[in-house]
Formats: C-alpha cells, structure tokens, sequence
C-alpha cells in the first residue's frame, strides 16, 4: 500500500488529537510559552532527522529564507493566534467555524496565488464541507457561553487572522517550496514559527510551564505526533496534489477531536454531529475524486 493511499486518514488522526493535546496544555503552561518549546524541540528533533537519514539542505540563501518564512505564517502565526484566541474567550464552537472556513479561503485564493483551478465537483464538495460542518457543531452555538461575543471581539478577530495565516502560508508552500528535501525545510519551517512565539512569550507571559507529567506528555506528542509526523504529511500532501484537496481534509478535524472527546472524556455524540460527519465525508471525497481520476492515464 503507497503513502499516498493511507497519509490523509493518517494526517487526520494525527492532527485532530491537536485540539485534545490544547486543552490540556492550557491546564499547564501559557500559549505562547507552550508553542515556543514545542517548536525549538522540533526543529531540534527535525534537525537530528535530517543529520541521521543525511537530508539535503537548501544550495541557495533564498529557499531558505522561504521556508523560514513560510514557517512563520503555516506555523507560527496560526497556532499562536488560534491558542491566544480560545485563551482570551472565543468558544471552541465558533472557533470551529473558523476554522472551517480555511479550505474556502484556500480555494478562492487559490487561481490568484497558485494558478489553480478547481473543477465544479471539487467546487460542491467544498461547500458540502462547510454546510457539514456547520450541522456537526450547531449545538454548540446555542450553548448559552455564545450568546454574546461582544467582550470578544479582538480575540474573534484574531482568530479570523490565523486563519488568513495559514491559508497564505499553505499556498506559499506551494508555490515556492514544490522542490527540495521536506526534512529539512520543515527544519528552517519551525525556526521561522519560533522567531514569532518566543518573542511574544518574553513579551506578553511570564514563561509558565508547571513541569508536570501531563505537561511533558502533551509538549512530546507534541513535537513527535503534530509537529514531526501530521505536519510532515501535511507538507507531503502540499506537494503531491492540488493544494486545496490537502487543505480539504481540514474539514474532518472538528468531527473527527467530537469522536475523540467522546472516548477520551465521555462527550455525547449528537444527531447533528453524526449527520454533519456524514456530509463532510461525501464533501472531501468529491473534492478529491477529480484528481484521483486525472491521475489515472499518466499511471497506466
């Protein structure tokens, strides 16, 4: 079975248990303090890969200030708004909206950015995301913490930012960094993501990391689960298809943490969430399916 077959049920597994790991990091350190060691430990434990399987490092100054530039928006700036924003009171739920709406952002920017274009059933399944989306977690809209977000407004804001973030930074992925060794561009990757965490963690916290055994075992999963193995898929994908069909899979995230909620911490399943899970399936495989076919003669 090739890694094209099996990576995206993987990356989605890989980077749904993100949102489980936040929530009890949040318990233990402060956001940007948490950040600033998961990615100085991943770009060490990025670095040791490349040494030990002999990567090839960038021949020229400007792919590497690419890719520490791209690090900067894919990981730094989107993570650290995303945290920050739940931090200071955005609900989970409208946060998951937000966060829907990346692989619309992706496809609309997508034939101005990337030279991109998407057929009209990649088109429909990406609309069928989002309507899922929204079925799977309308109850958490009207959970009475929603009914007013005016005292939210910046953090809503900056959350709406990540967002843009990591959309840029995705398709400057694709545009600017389609060749070379993805070992060690995710190295300079997380270099460019802690040139914005740790300032903002000097400048705005006081470096608050209790030191526990859960804090330690979500920073390891961390690095070695998210950082090292979704986000390295992550960037695989980037480069072996259409870059909105990666940004797609972003739609099963939300349904996919609610079915680990449920086994982790006995969170109820709903009818709405099962129902939008379904319609979120059919949404990504239409926006997938046309490439699979348009594959098909190049590998007969």
């Amino acid at each position: 079975m090739s890694l094209d077959r099996f990576a995206p049920a993987v990356f989605v597994f890989l980077w749904s248990t993100g949102w489980v790991v936040a929530k009890y990091a949040a318990l233990h350190s402060e956001p940007f303090t948490f950040l600033s060691i998961r990615y100085a430990l991943s770009a060490l434990a990025f670095l040791a890969f490349c040494l030990a399987s002999r990567a090839q490092w960038p021949k020229s100054r400007t792919t590497w200030l690419r890719a520490v530039y791209s690090g900067f928006f894919l990981h730094g700036f989107y993570l650290a708004g995303l945290w920050w924003a739940i931090a200071n009171g955005v609900p989970a739920g409208i946060s998951g909206i937000i966060a829907a709406l990346q692989p619309l952002l992706t496809a609309m920017a997508a034939p101005f950015l990337v030279g991109e274009r998407l057929q009209q059933t990649q088109k429909l399944g990406l609309v069928f995301g989002f309507i899922g989306i929204a079925i799977a977690i309308s109850p958490k809209l009207l959970d009475p913490a929603t009914s007013d977000l005016t005292h939210a407004a910046l953090p809503l804001a900056i959350n709406l930012i990540a967002m843009g973030s990591v959309t840029y930074g995705t398709l400057y992925q694709k545009k600017h960094l389609q060749s070379g060794d993805l070992r060690s561009i995710a190295t300079l990757q997380y270099v460019g993501a802690l040139f914005l965490t740790l300032p903002l963690s000097l400048i705005f916290e006081h470096q608050q990391f209790d030191g526990t055994a859960q804090a330690f075992a979500a920073l390891i999963w961390s690095v070695f689960g998210l950082s090292m193995g979704g986000v390295g898929l992550l960037l695989y994908l980037i480069r072996r298809g259409q870059v909105s069909r990666a940004a797609s899979l972003i739609y099963l995230m939300p349904p996919a943490v609610a079915f680990e909620a449920f086994i982790a911490f006995g969170e109820p399943l709903t009818v709405p969430l099962i129902l939008g899970t379904v319609i979120v399936v059919v949404g990504v495989y239409l926006t997938n399916r046309k490439a699979v076919e348009r594959r098909r003669p190049v590998e007969a």
